[in-house]
C-alpha cells in the first residue's frame, strides 16, 4: 500500500492534522476474543481497500475526504486488557479536546468500553446506538470487565443504550437487557417502522459502535462470530442515514473486522461503510 497511514490515498493536503476535520484512530487490539482471531490485522487491509474505493459519493453527491481525514498513530498497548482500557481512555479524553470529529476502528469490540467512558463524561446525556450480533452485556468474562464480551456492559450502565440487529446473547445477560431498546434482528426483516421508533428513543447526543457482525455473514463472513440473519447493506446504510439526519453523532467506532485472506470483498465494504459515515456527517443532513 502506498501509505499506511493514508485513508483513500488521499493528497497530504487532505490528511494534514491541523486542517484536518475528521480524525481516525486505530486501536489494532485482539487480546480477548474467544473465537475467530484477527481483528488485530483488520486496519491494514481497511486502509488498502479505501485506496480502490471511488472518493465520489453518489448518494450525498460530495467529496468527504476534502474536509480533511487525518490517521493517527495506532494505539498499541496490548499487555492485558485492563491496560488497554486505560490507554484507550486517555487517548480519547485528549482527543475530544481537539474539535475534531472523532472515528475509531478496531480491533475488537472491548475497545468501545474506554472510548465511550471518555465521551460519557463530556456528554452528559448521552446515547450509545450499537449495531451488533451480540448484546456484550456481561459484567465480566473470564475474569475480566473488560473482555469484548463485556462492551457494552458500562454503558448500559451509564448512557441511553440501544441496541439493534442482536441475534444472539447468554441467558446471564437477560437481567441487564433492556427489551424495550433492544432491536432483535429478527423483527427488522421487511420492517421499517423500527427506525423511527428506535431513533424516537435517543437523546441528541449520539454516539454509535458497529460491530460488524451486524451484517449478515454473506457480505460480511470477516469477523470472529458471523453470526446468520444479520442485516444487509442498504437496510444499514439507510438505517444509519436516518439517524445522521436526525441527531447528532458526535463520534463513532467500527469494529471486529478479521479479514479473511484472499477475500477482498469485506474490505472494501467496511472502507465504503466508512466513507458513508464521514459523508453522512458533513454532507448528510
Amino acid at each position: 500500500m502506498k501509505n499506511r497511514y493514508s485513508f483513500g490515498g488521499i493528497e497530504p493536503e487532505f490528511s494534514n492534522p491541523q486542517t484536518a476535520s475528521v480524525f481516525l484512530q486505530p486501536i489494532p487490539y485482539d487480546g480477548t476474543s474467544t473465537w475467530g482471531k484477527g481483528a488485530d490485522k483488520g486496519f491494514d487491509v481497511f486502509l488498502e481497500a479505501s485506496e480502490n474505493m471511488e472518493l465520489y459519493d453518489i448518494e450525498t453527491d460530495s467529496e468527504v475526504y476534502k474536509k480533511g481525514i487525518h490517521v493517527l498513530p495506532p494505539i498499541l498497548e496490548k499487555s492485558n486488557p485492563e491496560n488497554v482500557y486505560q490507554e484507550v481512555y486517555n487517548k480519547t479524553k485528549e482527543l475530544l479536546d481537539s474539535g475534531k470529529f472523532l472515528s475509531f476502528f478496531g480491533g475488537e469490540h472491548s475497545v468501545s468500553i474506554g472510548i465511550i467512558d471518555a465521551f460519557c463524561e463530556k456528554y452528559k446525556n448521552l446515547t450509545v446506538l450499537q449495531l451488533d450480533a451480540h448484546t456484550d452485556l456481561r459484567p465480566s468474562y473470564l475474569g475480566s470487565e473488560f473482555n469484548h464480551a463485556c462492551a457494552m456492559h458500562r454503558a448500559h450502565k451509564n448512557t441511553n443504550l440501544i441496541q439493534v440487529g442482536i441475534r444472539s446473547m447468554d441467558s446471564s445477560e437477560k437481567e441487564y437487557l433492556n427489551s424495550d431498546q433492544c432491536f432483535f434482528a429478527e423483527n427488522l426483516h421487511h420492517q421499517t417502522a423500527w427506525i423511527q421508533e428506535s431513533i424516537d428513543k435517543m437523546t441528541d447526543d449520539l454516539y454509535i459502535s458497529i460491530d460488524l457482525d451486524v451484517l449478515d455473514p454473506s457480505i460480511m463472513p470477516a469477523t470472529g462470530t458471523p453470526e446468520p440473519g444479520g442485516l444487509d447493506w442498504n437496510t444499514v446504510i439507510t438505517y444509519l442515514k436516518k439517524v445522521f439526519e436526525s441527531k447528532n453523532v458526535v463520534g463513532f467506532d467500527i469494529v471486529e473486522f478479521s479479514p479473511i485472506e484472499g477475500l477482498k470483498a469485506p474490505g472494501f465494504l467496511v472502507s465504503k461503510l466508512y466513507y458513508k459515515l464521514i459523508s453522512y456527517q458533513f454532507f448528510g443532513k
